[in-house]
């Protein structure tokens, strides 16, 4: 079967997404404890130094999930029918994806979710390569967007792939929400797998998002080069560094952007003073036990099916699926 590339587009209004981009920065930059989204650190070249970062030898997410499908590729592809959907969120280059893809039947239809034209054309050009008989329906939207689900999916139940930990991106609440969003838009017996990244040692934790390299400072530091770029602001980086930290209270890292002196920075036209060691909070890297997850899942309407480890505990893959909980009903479009 003849790959199929024709991307479902969601409406985006670029001059919108300018203005987002520049509401959050000033509305960030204004509070008392200074912060950014973190989506915003993934521009062109933040994307590429995060690729780079997860090849780092103290970055043990990326090749430790790897490792982890690679060993139970077929268990986790086994209940994916012919005629399924496989839909991928933050697809990206998709390339731990080819992984599970290899063990699908030649009709499943894979969907990469991105926001990035650019990272979904690369990623169906090298797919149509790998396989040839694979049909592909990338979807341009943001992953928490299930608008177009219906029309999409029809009454099919999906397997949802969203690896990486990008969900301890999110504060817990925020992940939940975002559970529930993909519970209410699916069937009872659609599938999520999933990945979490596990609460650890520091010695193993810290020097992942500290690397002896500075790529992940650098990463962290080109947030500012893009508000400069595309802001008009006037950040000089050299007055600024990165910092990592792990906060107990909360089970997360932190990563920030510290002044290293008393200045101020200019943004849209407005004034932003900075005191000598105050920070911009940029990301934050949930950390979860196992059960904790679990919790968390099925509050939101997931039931665990299976869960996946590595030998030395450093990271899960959560195989869950939909379930109806009491007094709750399908979804009304089904």
């Amino acid at each position: 079967m003849a790959g199929n590339s024709s991307a479902i587009r969601v409406a985006v209004d670029q001059s919108s997404i300018d203005f987002q981009f520049a509401r959050d920065v000033v509305e960030g930059l204004s509070r008392r404890s200074k912060s950014l989204p973190c989506r915003y650190l993934y521009d062109a070249r933040g994307s590429e130094l995060f690729e780079r970062i997860t090849s780092l030898p103290e970055y043990y997410p990326t090749r430790t999930e790897a490792e982890i499908f690679r060993h139970n590729a077929v268990q986790l592809t086994a209940p994916i029918a012919g005629g399924d959907f496989f839909v991928e969120f933050g697809s990206g280059s998709s390339i731990k994806t080819e992984l599970l893809l290899a063990q699908l039947p030649a009709d499943v239809t894979y969907m990469p979710i991105d926001v990035s034209q650019t990272a979904l054309d690369e990623a169906v050009e090298r797919l149509r390569m790998r396989f040839p008989g694979l049909k592909v329906t990338p979807l341009i939207a943001d992953f928490s967007d299930v608008s177009e689900w219906p029309l999409v999916l029809g009454r099919r139940r999906p397997t949802l792939f969203f690896p990486g930990s990008t969900i301890g991106n999110l504060h817990p609440a925020e992940a939940s929400a975002l559970l529930s969003r993909w519970r209410a838009a699916l069937p009872q017996g659609a599938r999520l797998i999933i990945g979490v990244d596990l609460r650890k040692g520091l010695d193993r934790l810290l020097p992942a998002y500290n690397d002896a390299q500075g790529v992940t400072a650098a990463f962290n530091l080109n947030l500012l080069v893009r508000i400069n770029r595309e802001l008009h602001a006037n950040f000089d980086l050299g007055r600024f560094a990165h910092e990592a930290i792990y906060d107990p209270r909360y089970g997360r890292i932190e990563m920030h952007l510290i002044s290293k002196a008393r200045q101020t920075v200019t943004v849209c036209g407005r004034s932003f003073d900075f005191n000598l060691g105050e920070g911009i909070h940029t990301e934050n890297s949930y950390k979860y036990n196992i059960s904790d997850f679990q919790e968390l899942a099925r509050l939101a309407g997931w039931k665990t099916l299976s869960v996946l480890k590595d030998g030395n505990d450093d990271f899960s893959v959560h195989e869950l699926e939909t379930f109806v909980a009491p007094g709750r009903d399908e979804p009304a479009f089904l």
